[in-house]
């Protein structure tokens, strides 16, 4: 599951951010402990810690006491608002730029998101 291109904690955290993002873990869903973690994918339960540390830290899971850790309410809307945001800055500003550098005109840039939007619901 884990690869070489970041720390693994930052990987927990994306995972459990995308899970929460693709409907699989539900606001005020329980989710595994950090030593349930830690032993299903067989690392160091410091590392879990930290990324569920990292998940408390931004609001996306909160902790009660005794009981465990949950998906915090609006946690989907607030990485769906992070995401959004990160999209336009890293994406779609980048390209806009570019384009303009290249002399591309926008309008052209925009009928062909379009058609390739179209041409994924074919």
């Amino acid at each position: 599951m884990f690869d070489d291109r970041s720390p693994i904690y930052q990987q927990i955290a994306d995972k459990i951010k995308n899970d929460i993002l693709s409907g699989a873990l539900q606001e005020g869903e329980q989710v595994m402990s950090t030593n349930q973690y830690a032993s299903y994918y067989r690392i160091n339960p410091a590392t879990a810690a930290k990324g569920f540390h990292q998940l408390i830290d931004e609001g996306v899971l909160f902790k009660k006491r005794g009981i465990g850790m949950f998906v915090s309410p609006n946690a989907r809307e607030t990485l769906r608002g992070q995401r959004r945001d990160r999209f336009f800055t890293e994406v779609v500003d980048p390209m806009v730029t570019e384009a303009r550098i290249i002399g591309i005109p926008l309008t052209e840039v925009v009928a062909r998101i379009h058609h390739a939007a179209e041409g994924e619901h074919q």
